[in-house]
């Protein structure tokens, strides 16, 4: 599976909804986006936990309203041609594209760990009444996912997990507690054998971040199940899927 990394970033301002749009007509077979809350409360669709480099506003989204948030312009910075492009809400991506697309969500509350957004996510799934085989959770955060799982556990989940000394905790019994699906790895971790033993473990590998061509070549020859890729056009070529 491709999955458009924030959209097709590559060509559109990261996670919002022209990125998006542009997925789905490129021919993704998914879209992935980040969200965190807004000071009140609103889960948001946007990666840092500031706006300073994707919009034209400063400031911690955490202390942002949602309304402060809208009036912000989220194209400018990545073309002119976008702007006036605004931070999407998750309950406006989920009832614009559910029915059409699989959404990889990132929880993305690494700097309030313990807040409710795996709450708030989950509670807006349930209102919407969002196609549950078309939504993928995920994130490096274990008690996030531990806590989304709770409240909706037929939801697929897919763990986010770093190289080096910082993937360490992948492998503690906190993140053992996590009912996934697959692991969402740093692509400098994936090998033929690295696949291998996740498949061994009943366990799907969707690597992040894969731009580049021969990365993409080594992947799907060693039969990865997704990789999330800001150039979605690039990857579905080399899978005789491409639409453009």
């Amino acid at each position: 599976m491709v999955f458009a990394h924030r959209g097709s970033s590559a060509y559109a301002p990261e996670n919002t909804m022209s990125a998006f749009d542009l997925a789905i007509s490129q021919g993704a077979d998914a879209i992935e986006l980040d969200t965190k809350l807004s000071a009140d409360n609103i889960p948001v669709v946007i990666h840092d936990s500031s706006v300073d480099r994707t919009t034209n506003g400063t400031g911690n989204v955490a202390r942002l309203t949602y309304r402060e948030l809208r009036n912000l312009d989220a194209g400018s910075s990545f073309d002119k041609i976008f702007s006036g492009e605004r931070i999407p809400s998750l309950e406006e991506v989920l009832i614009t594209y559910s029915e059409k697309i699989i959404i990889n969500i990132e929880l993305t509350n690494y700097r309030s760990p313990s807040n409710n957004l795996p709450e708030r996510v989950s509670q807006l799934i349930k209102n919407l009444n969002v196609p549950h085989s078309n939504l993928i959770v995920s994130s490096f955060n274990p008690i996030s996912l531990i806590k989304f799982n709770a409240k909706l556990p037929d939801i697929r989940i897919g763990l986010l997990t770093l190289g080096g000394l910082l993937g360490l905790w992948v492998n503690t019994p906190l993140s053992r507690l996590v009912h996934k699906e697959a692991i969402h790895p740093n692509k400098d971790m994936v090998s033929q054998r690295y696949i291998a033993q996740q498949h061994h473990k009943g366990l799907k590998v969707r690597a992040y971040t894969v731009n580049e061509e021969e990365a993409m070549k080594h992947f799907f020859s060693w039969g990865i199940d997704g990789i999330f890729t800001d150039d979605p056009p690039k990857a579905l070529k080399l899978l005789g899927k491409s639409q453009i």
